[in-house]
């Protein structure tokens, strides 16, 4: 079965980019297409979408309003968004709205195919270079009394889960970094590193890297820069 995907965004040079990208992956269907935040919930009553694509900015409607729309009337409803905005304060905003997945609109195609596969399945993606962002605001809210009582805390891999290069790559998901930097700084192909990723999730029984990244901070497992 393809993944039936919609894309809105009022750019359309940029949707149609959206949709050559996709076209080449053989497991995906770009069935609708829109151009504005109202067409959000028309959209899904006319067809049947597994994951939305939805820009954050749009007129009339923005894409955080028709994600609330959409899920008030579809729960189940997948909606991935996409935005130029790396602050944690939006990234919190979307995913209490009920979004699975934030991208920054500075994507490549692979971190945009990756996190399509991913929220199909269920789980939550987050565009690497905000993971690091979202990780400090966390750090600051959550884990302050916990973790950082003091300024220096003792990092103890977890090598009785995971070998040694996956200690490494989840270091390296904690910092932010995209499967292509960590196989440029690691000198393997992304595919190796996306099998480290896929090894790491399994092992530490999450469904997405955020998650993952999240219990390596609250086991000292990485450290937090």
């Amino acid at each position: 079965m393809k993944t039936r995907i919609a894309i809105v965004d009022d750019h359309k040079l940029f949707r149609e980019g959206i949709k050559r990208i996709l076209d080449f992956e053989e497991s995906f269907d770009v069935i609708a297409e829109g151009s504005d935040g109202t067409e959000v919930v028309a959209i899904m009553d006319d067809h049947q979408v597994d994951v939305f694509i939805i820009d954050i900015n749009m007129p009339n409607m923005n894409g955080v309003t028709a994600t609330k729309a959409l899920l008030e009337k579809y729960p189940d409803a997948k909606v991935i968004i996409l935005s130029i905005h790396d602050d944690e304060s939006y990234v919190t905003h979307v995913l209490k709205v009920g979004a699975r997945g934030y991208l920054l609109k500075e994507m490549d195609s692979d971190t945009l195919i990756e996190a399509i596969k991913v929220v199909t399945k269920g789980g939550c993606y987050l565009h690497p270079k905000i993971t690091h962002n979202l990780v400090e605001e966390f750090r600051r809210l959550s884990l302050k009394e916990q973790l950082f009582k003091s300024r220096e805390v003792e990092v103890r891999r977890p090598l009785h889960l995971l070998t040694r290069r996956e200690c490494e790559v989840l270091q390296m998901l904690a910092d932010g970094k995209s499967n292509r930097a960590i196989g440029e700084a690691l000198f393997i192909s992304e595919k190796t590193v996306k099998n480290h990723v896929s090894n790491i999730l399994q092992k530490l029984e999450v469904n997405d890297r955020t998650h993952a990244v999240v219990t390596a901070i609250r086991n000292s497992w990485v450290e937090v820069k």
